[in-house]
């Protein structure tokens, strides 16, 4: 037994109803937070500062619409352990002991930021690590941890477009109220990511965007968040296979500094029905796949 079998039980869940209402898929990759001991002695900052990358509470967000007939997927360990949202060997060599495979990629922009697979640094730029780490370590997170993840998500997804002809994943996101930079401009309570339109069908973010605005919410699409690896690489909509990313302004749901549910809570959770409810109103035949046409 490994120490990710020990700390982890189980790594991640998917709550999968008897009862369908409509092929959309909920999902929360960061909000873990069971944080290994041996990762804790590794790092040079506290336990309060690794959690300023989760997305906090966003599963419980989404957690009661199983019982609204929608499955739900979410994850225990945390973004800052090993983060599923990118490609599985995007790691920076400046990080390990040891020597990288070959086929790792060591050099996009994640990796330049520090925020690879196996991050360097948590949301607000501190370094996580006192010293290097075993290459070993990395890829048995990998191993262990994200590809299992993947494996699930994969075959859940796969089983839905085969039942239903199409599928829509809904990635659920949470963001820091204000930027990085004081230049960034006020941002919005929930930006809605399709990768610039390539992920999914323009209906979905359409009806993401009317729904929320008419709850109240100021939306904005892409900007500063258009998707990550799950949007991109599960999103092909010409086959009928469409995911969006919904990033939530934590200013809207909890009190940031206290890390604490807010009185907004309950709302926002409500407001996640009425989302997931608008979604199951889109036809199944507007949502392909489609046919090319005939030339």
């Amino acid at each position: 037994m490994t120490e990710f079998d020990d700390e982890f039980s189980p790594a991640f869940e998917i709550a999968e109803p008897t009862v369908w209402r409509a092929p959309i898929i909920f999902n929360s990759p960061h909000s873990g937070s069971v944080y290994p001991n041996a990762f804790l002695n590794a790092s040079r900052i506290d336990l309060e500062a690794l959690r300023r990358s989760e997305d906090s509470f966003v599963d419980e967000l989404i957690d009661h619409l199983y019982d609204q007939g929608f499955p739900v997927v979410r994850v225990h360990f945390p973004r800052s352990y090993i983060d599923v949202n990118r490609e599985p060997y995007e790691l920076d060599p400046r990080m390990f002991n040891g020597r990288l495979p070959s086929f790792a990629n060591t050099r996009s922009m994640r990796v330049a930021g520090g925020l690879g697979t196996i991050p360097r640094v948590v949301g607000d730029g501190q370094e996580i690590y006192r010293e290097r780490i075993a290459v070993d370590d990395a890829l048995g997170r990998i191993e262990t941890l994200y590809k299992p993840y993947h494996r699930a998500l994969r075959r859940l997804i796969n089983q839905t477009h085969q039942t239903w002809g199409t599928v829509i994943l809904v990635d659920c996101h949470s963001m820091p109220s204000v930027g990085v930079t004081r230049d960034e401009p006020r941002r919005p309570d929930i930006v809605i990511g399709d990768r610039y339109g390539t992920s999914c069908s323009p209906l979905i973010p359409s009806v993401v965007e009317e729904t929320m605005a008419a709850r109240g919410y100021s939306v904005g699409r892409n900007k500063p968040y258009a998707g990550g690896f799950i949007t991109e690489h599960y999103g092909n909509p010409a086959s009928g296979l469409h995911t969006v990313q919904v990033e939530l302004n934590r200013a809207i749901y909890m009190d940031e500094r206290l890390r604490q549910r807010s009185d907004r809570f309950a709302r926002v959770a409500e407001d996640f029905t009425m989302l997931a409810d608008a979604l199951s109103g889109i036809p199944l035949a507007d949502l392909g796949p489609f046919q090319a046409a005939a030339e």
